[in-house]
């Protein structure tokens, strides 16, 4: 929440403002700067806009608010329980408000699933679908792809629980295309796909 900061001066104090009869009125310059305190975050904030909706920039509180104000999927981001000097929740935070727009254009796209997927855990998944595309040079040629819908989520995490399942499961039902059904699955990581992921 924003709030009042101890000692952040006003970039505009009233005191110098007011007509020349109360420059030396102690009372009125008092109760002005009183004003002065209460109003200078405000200013701040107007001052410095801009860097609010960048989410590289704006501060962490602001940044998850912005996650919900463009739809960033964020479901299983944790910032708050990190350990101390641990940034990984935040940057995964500012990275997943970043890409939110990317991310609404390729929705329900293979592509989509498996950055969403990469920017809530740090891991790329491995996906497979029933959906496939082919060109031929002749008309009335195979179709492609199975003819019932499946897609399959595998997820491999350095430590995994069943609330990853519960996480990883949450986030493709809402990145899926809509008519698709899914299965999930949280498996331990192997050394090789630890560093690869790195």
């Amino acid at each position: 929440m924003r709030g009042s900061v101890d000692g952040l001066g006003s970039s505009a104090p009233i005191g110098a403002t007011l007509p020349a009869i109360f420059a030396d009125d102690d009372l009125a310059q008092r109760f002005v700067a009183g004003l002065d305190e209460v109003l200078a975050p405000f200013l701040v904030v107007l001052d410095n806009l801009d860097s609010y909706f960048d989410p590289a920039l704006a501060p962490l509180d602001f940044t998850r608010w912005l996650a919900d104000w463009v739809g960033a999927e964020t479901d299983g981001i944790e910032t708050d329980d990190a350990p101390a000097g641990d940034p990984s929740g935040e940057r995964r935070l500012r990275a997943a408000v970043a890409a939110a727009t990317y991310l609404h254009r390729v929705r329900g796209t293979r592509r989509g699933l498996s950055e969403a997927v990469r920017l809530v855990f740090g891991v790329t998944p491995r996906i497979s679908e029933s959906g496939a595309a082919e060109w031929h040079a002749r008309p009335l040629g195979p179709v492609p792809g199975d003819r019932r819908p499946r897609l399959h989520v595998s997820l491999a995490l350095p430590d995994p629980t069943a609330a990853d399942t519960h996480r990883l499961d949450t986030l493709v039902a809402a990145a899926r295309p809509a008519h698709m059904p899914y299965t999930v699955e949280v498996t331990a990581a192997t050394t090789a796909e630890r560093t690869t992921d790195r």
